[in-house]
């Protein structure tokens, strides 16, 4: 394995726009720390409302005048390969430095993130290859004759995208982007966030080697004034973003207020967790473990609100705390550790937060809620995983998104009052069902308000199938020809010609 000391030197830090590293305009500067010891990682310039419009004119130059999208399909679909080739064969450094930076486990960063970004890459530069046009045949009357039409429908780049990645899962979902925003031929600006951008800043010059032209990709690191330049420049054509709800309101109410540009918003959830009584119990309860606490629970589709039948309430709970208790707390870099530390000081806080509320409020604390004891870890941003049971459905815990290990437990009797209690939520981004019986696992996810449902399974991704949510979860969806879509505009033409002439 890589020493985080040995990469400290080899990680760029300065915005990389027009395929050059460029000092920051702005004057503001951010240090990332290490999530388990506060030990600074790297000190670099938040780049502000200049340093983006300079990115957004090198993107919008790189496709008016650039070979990008007047490139071959073939063509760019090499290179993309060539990229995700890149990707892959710098592993252990992106997975360390995103480790080091975000506090998720080294073995989840280098053979889960990093592999899914290479592939992110790579399926989009295969998905864009069977993106066909449509052809429509039609009888019509034009100027008193009779003739026969071809409408073909073309799809084309749409130019210069503003993509806007969360901190919990950096390079993958940057690339989850940045594939089908490529693969179709456009240009864009990346900006990850100020907490998680060290691994994504080193995909420059992996793009460099690849061959992708400069000004196609260009990554800023920058503020919330370099934020609401992307967002509300007339430069930039579309923008997806990946986030909170409230950041995610502010987008679509300054696109709306400026001009109009199409957006995706992924928002993130409250996800139910729905099982049943006749469920493999001891294979659920491992299934709801992964489901809130992989990744300390930082993740949009946590199952963070588990529903569980009353008859088989206490056996399950005795699994459950079995699964949870039994999960070590350490170091990301320890290869015995389940639960690394939360991604910042602040974002522990608020969770402590959510904790102590709940607590006022009259849920049961069962396991978990503080910091850990041992000494070792007294540094770094721990948390025990933490369990609440009797709950009500006006707390606070069970409404709002904690985006930390905490999981909270209610009761149902019947099939109806787990549908009803599923949704009883202002988001719906995903769920999961529980049970032997398929009839009632298909009616209950027919049922529940939310993008996307599992059955006896969690987040088991099919990078075809769309990724997104209803309600204040989000706009729009993400994966195959959803995201192809998105960052692509149709234009319909049409071929008359005279009946005679058949």
């Amino acid at each position: 394995m890589a020493k985080l000391d040995e990469l400290r030197v080899q990680i760029k830090t300065d915005p990389f726009i027009d395929g050059k590293r460029c000092k920051a305009i702005a004057s503001a500067t951010h240090t990332s720390l290490n999530p388990a010891d506060q030990e600074p990682i790297a000190t670099f310039a938040l780049a502000g409302a200049k340093d983006m419009q300079r990115a957004v004119q090198a993107a919008r130059q790189a496709f008016d005048s650039g070979p990008w999208p007047r490139m071959a399909t073939k063509e760019r679909v090499k290179i993309l390969n060539r990229f995700a080739e890149l990707i892959q064969a710098n592993a252990t450094q992106l997975g360390t430095i995103e480790a080091c930076n975000v506090g998720k486990l080294l073995k989840e960063c280098i053979d889960h993130d990093v592999a899914r970004a290479s592939a992110n890459i790579r399926f989009f530069a295969s998905a864009v290859q069977q993106q066909g046009d449509e052809t429509f045949f039609n009888d019509a009357n034009f100027l008193g004759k009779k003739i026969k039409t071809i409408s073909v429908t073309k799809r084309y780049p749409i130019g210069v995208a503003g993509l806007i990645a969360p901190w919990n899962s950096p390079l993958m979902l940057s690339t989850w982007k940045l594939g089908p925003c490529l693969a179709t031929g456009n240009c864009c600006v990346l900006k990850p966030s100020p907490w998680a951008l060290l691994s994504v800043l080193q995909l420059g010059e992996l793009a460099n080697e690849a061959g992708i032209p400069p000004g196609v990709l260009n990554i800023v690191p920058g503020d919330a004034e370099g934020g609401k330049a992307l967002v509300t420049d007339p430069l930039v054509d579309r923008i997806s973003f990946t986030g909170s709800v409230p950041v995610g309101k502010a987008i679509a109410q300054a696109n709306a207020a400026t001009r109009v540009a199409p957006i995706s918003l992924e928002l993130g959830g409250k996800s139910p967790t729905v099982v049943f009584a006749d469920a493999d119990l001891d294979f659920a309860a491992k299934g709801v473990a992964r489901g809130i606490f992989r990744s300390q629970g930082q993740s949009c589709v946590a199952g963070s609100r588990l529903l569980l039948q009353d008859s088989v309430y206490d056996a399950f709970m005795q699994r459950l705390l079995k699964e949870t208790e039994s999960m070590k707390i350490g170091s990301q870099f320890d290869p015995e550790s389940n639960i690394g530390p939360l991604i910042t000081k602040q974002h522990l806080e608020k969770v402590e937060g959510f904790i102590a509320t709940a607590i006022d409020a009259g849920a049961k604390l069962t396991t978990g809620g503080k910091r850990p004891d041992d000494p070792k870890l007294s540094q770094g941003n721990f948390l025990e995983p933490t369990i609440f049971e009797k709950v009500t459905t006006e707390m606070n815990i069970w409404q709002e998104e904690v985006f930390g290990p905490v999981l909270v437990v209610m009761p149902f009797g019947t099939t109806e009052e787990a549908i009803a209690l599923a949704n009883d939520s202002r988001f719906g981004l995903s769920s999961s069902v529980w049970t032997t019986n398929l009839e009632r696992a298909l009616a209950v996810a027919n049922a529940i308000e939310a993008g996307m449902v599992w059955i006896n399974s969690h987040f088991v991704r099919d990078l075809r199938a769309p990724f997104g949510g209803v309600k204040e979860s989000g706009i729009g969806s993400e994966g195959g020809r959803y995201s192809l879509e998105f960052f692509t505009q149709p234009k319909m033409i049409c071929l008359p010609y005279p009946v005679e002439s058949c």
